[in-house]
């Protein structure tokens, strides 16, 4: 597992952690790293803020946090980015 390098957290919106399933032997985390970019170049546009993200190379999974009023925020911020729309989307909260 490998991951990104964090952002941090605003506090005034709430959490998401999405799942993309790319397939084992489909992800490597330098395309990884470059979509990751994509997804700051447009977050502002959908009032999103990526905290970080994990990258399973063999599983071919990748986890992504973000900070969004909505979940649909995140796969709009995904979609112009790069087109990858995660698969499962999870809004959630940090513990303690």
């Amino acid at each position: 597992m490998t991951d990104g390098s964090a952002a941090a957290l605003t506090g005034n919106k709430k959490l998401f952690l999405d799942i993309h399933k790319l397939g084992a032997g489909n992800v490597t985390a330098e395309a990884v790293a470059d979509a990751h970019k994509k997804d700051l170049a447009v977050q502002g546009k959908y009032d999103v803020n990526f905290i970080n993200y994990w990258v399973d190379e063999k599983a071919g999974v990748i986890m992504c946090l973000s900070e969004a009023n909505s979940a649909e925020s995140v796969v709009g911020t995904h979609k112009e980015a790069h087109g990858l729309i995660p698969v499962e989307i999870h809004n959630v909260k940090q513990g303690e």
